[in-house]
Order: structure tokens, then sequence, then C-alpha cells
């Protein structure tokens, strides 16, 4: 399926693909041979872009609950696949919740008594439960790995409706929130009560998470001050202005410098670059703010922000959700946001759901897709499409490994390439026709010709030269 291994001075190149029906296959490697026209695609090693900082997932509660149905055998292979170095995923940077968010158990929040401005009955007691032990059975495969956390709602008694939901319920929905309509919350307004001693507290809150946090032996190195502040959501939620979030993040930058954790902006879920450049101007804010996340319809601020800044580090912080059937189609649309990202110039990659029941569907009614889906009933557990495609981006990649552009004259642009610390370059690609299509690559005067399949994700592993 493409030039043999004993050419171009028997550099033999690993290939491994994926399709719908077949999943990571070990293909006859492939070698370098003459340049006999056009190439397809150049890979160009001579102008590294962003390092990667690491790919992850999100530690959620429903993920822990799925993943506790498991034989405790079958349940420590998952997991050292997906954080054991060299195993399989080599998830090294992972995101968590301050307190709820919308795949949890239900609503919760660190400290729900009312008016405790000094946090006198701050508790991380409810995640001893849950993400305490997720994230410190991830710990045992990779000690050294890395958090950082955000949270979807402060408590209900530091926001002006008094609730953790922004929103209703919509009809298509199986659940309930008990929201009531006037304490509906708008886009572009501030839900968080912006008076001093809320936004004292808040960032105190914050603070002690850190603490408590790692007092267990769970080290966070940064926050951001919100999930999608822009969208109010039936599930644990809380809109913020840009001055609002201004605000808060000159409270809430002295109270992580203190503890040397970093404060991003995030997560940004809107294609306004403008709300991150007000956040940014402010003279109080602005200072404290080390990089910015984006998600879903925040990938179209990406390109502007990184142009105007590019100084500041960014994070790809959540991948889009699907729909719990974690299907093929979907897994090909995950690959256009991974070529998207980091394409603009995203340094870390976050999955979601790392596993949840069949199905997918949290507490509030919505169904989403995850790396491993588990049957309570069999009490077995399957890899997904989308882990296997995380799997052909991350399985390869070494720390700080960087971004190498390719670029084509022929509109073979469906591809990302790596070069890694000790000189190999990983290179994915994927082939979207119906039919087997043979691509020429370019590196340093060489040139190898494999035959994709059809409908395929591909993986080349090239040693240095």
């Amino acid at each position: 399926m493409g030039e043999t291994a004993a050419t171009g001075g028997g550099r033999a190149i690993r290939w491994v693909t994926t399709t719908q029906d077949d999943a990571w296959v070990e293909q006859d490697p492939v070698g370098f041979g003459p340049v006999t026209g056009m190439p397809n695609v150049f890979l160009d090693p001579e102008h590294p872009q962003q390092r990667i900082d690491g790919i992850g997932g999100c530690f959620n509660e429903l993920g822990w609950d799925a993943l506790a149905l498991l034989p405790d055998d079958d349940r420590e292979a998952i997991l050292a696949d997906f954080f054991a170095p060299g195993a399989g995923l080599n998830l090294s940077l992972c995101r968590m919740p301050v307190g709820a968010n919308d795949f949890s158990r239900d609503w919760y929040s660190y400290d729900e008594v009312d008016g405790d401005f000094a946090l006198e009955h701050f508790s991380i007691d409810h995640d001893r439960e849950t993400l305490v032990p997720f994230i410190r059975a991830a710990q045992r495969h990779q000690p050294e790995l890395r958090l950082w956390a955000s949270p979807w709602s402060p408590p209900v008694w530091m926001k002006r409706n008094g609730h953790y939901a922004c929103a209703q319920p919509s009809p298509f929905q199986n659940a309930e929130n008990g929201l009531r309509p006037e304490q509906v919350a708008l886009e572009g307004t501030d839900t968080f009560r912006l008076e001093p001693p809320y936004l004292d507290a808040y960032a105190r809150y914050f603070g002690a998470f850190i603490d408590a946090y790692a007092a267990e032996g769970i080290a966070i190195e940064m926050v951001m001050p919100q999930n999608e502040f822009n969208s109010p959501q039936v599930f644990p939620s809380c809109t913020w202005t840009p001055p609002g979030l201004a605000a808060f993040v000159a409270e809430l930058g002295p109270q992580m410098a203190r503890r040397g954790v970093r404060v991003f902006l995030g997560t940004q879920e809107r294609p306004h670059d403008e709300q991150v450049e007000q956040v940014l101007a402010d003279p109080d804010a602005g200072a404290h703010i080390a990089g910015v996340g984006f998600q879903w319809a925040g990938k179209g601020s990406i390109g502007p922000v990184h142009h105007a800044h590019p100084e500041l580090e960014l994070y790809q912080t959540e991948q889009e959700c699907g729909d719990g059937r974690n299907d093929w189609r979907f897994c090909r649309h995950a690959w256009s946001l991974m070529k998207h990202f980091f394409g603009h110039g995203v340094t870390s990659y976050a999955y979601w759901n790392l596993a949840l029941l069949e199905g997918g569907v949290s507490r509030w009614g919505w169904a989403q897709n995850s790396l491993v889906v588990v049957d309570p009933d069999a009490r077995t557990a399957r890899f997904t499409h989308e882990y296997h495609l995380l799997k052909h981006v991350a399985h390869f990649l070494q720390p700080d490994a960087v971004r190498i552009p390719t670029f084509s004259w022929t509109g073979h642009e469906n591809q990302l390439a790596f070069q890694n610390p000790d000189g190999s370059i990983v290179v994915v690609v994927a082939n979207e026709m119906a039919e087997p299509m043979t691509m020429s690559f370019l590196l340093a005067g060489e040139l190898f010709t494999p035959t994709l399949p059809a409908d395929s994700f591909s993986t080349f592993v090239i040693p240095a030269g």
C-alpha cells in the first residue's frame, strides 16, 4: 500500500489506520522513495509552531460512576490506557469542575450556607466520593498528571437569581431544575452579585478549593473563572459580562498568585473576540491573565485572539459533546475540530467525558459522547470511535512535541503534523473519500507515498533522519 520500507536508506515509517469497522490496524511500514512529481503535502519542520502542553479530558462524577460498575481489573486497564505514559492516550493535562457541572450527579457547591462570607462552612466532602478517587486513580498511572479547573456555577447565595441554573428546560429535555420564570437569567447580563463582599468571598472560595485539593495530594495549576460565561443553561451555569468578569479576575488574580496558580480567561464560548479584548484591556484584570480557553462557538474567536496576542497561551477546553450515539459521523466532526484548534495555536486539547453509561444521558437530560461506554447490565466497557481518533493524535506525541506546518498546492489540507523532541515526526491524515486515495508527502527532499484506505484516519511516525 505504499513505498517499501527498504527505500530511503532503510528508514521505516510506522503506519496505523482506523476505519469505521476496523480500529488501530498496524499496516506494513512504508519508506521513502524518489521524488517523481508534485507532492500532495509538504512537511515543514524548519518552522515549528506551538509546543503541545498536553492532551486530556475532564473528570466528571458520572464518568466515575460508570467506571465504578466495572470489575476492578477492567477499570484499572481502562485507566492505564488513558493515563499511563506510552500505553494508549497519554493523557497528561486534564480538566475538573469546581463544584457541580452538567455531568455531576446533581447540583452542589462547596458552601451553600447563605451569607457565609467567611466561608466557615466550606467543604469538599462531596468530592471525596467521586472526583477525588477518580483523580487519584488516574494519578496511580500518571503521577505527573496536571490539572486545571473551572466552576459551572458559584454557590447560589452569590447569584442574583438565587439558583444554580439560568434557564428552564426545553420541551425536548426530560429534566427538571426547579427554576421559576422570574429566575431566568439572560446572556449579556451579570447573574453573579458584583458587590465587593461577594467578589472577595468568591475569590477566597477559589483559594479554599485550591488549598483543600492540595491537602488531598492533588495540585491544581490553573483556573478559569467561569465555564461558558455567556451561556444561560438548565444545568449549573452563571452569565457574566466582560466588565463583570474583569471585576472578578481583579480579585481572583492575587488569591491565585499567592498559591502559584495561573489564571486563564475562559471558557470563551462565543465567536466574539472583543469580549476577550475587553477583559484583557482592563488595568486591574489584564495583568493576571496568562492565557485564554476556547470551546464550542468560541472556535470562531480563537484566530483573532491568537493573532492579536501571540504571547498568550491558548487552550481548547472542551470538545463538542455529540449526542450519545458515539457514531462515525461525529468522529469525523471531531477530527475537523482538532484541525481547527491545533491550526489556530492551541497548546492543549481537552476531550470532554472520559466515560459514560450507554446513552450518555446527564442528570439534566442531555445525551453526550464519551471515550469509553459502559454497559450497566453486563458491566462491560467498549472504546468508541472518538477514543481511537484521539489515540491517533495523542499516542505518539512525546512531552514538549511541537506542531509543524503542512501545506499543499493541490488541495490536500486534511492533516496535522508534529515533531517530537527526539526528532521523529508524527503525521495524522484523514481520507474522507469513499475509495482509497494515494497521497505523497515530502520531507527534506524525500517522498513517501501511501495509499490511504477509504474513509479512514492514518498516523505515520517518521524516525529522525
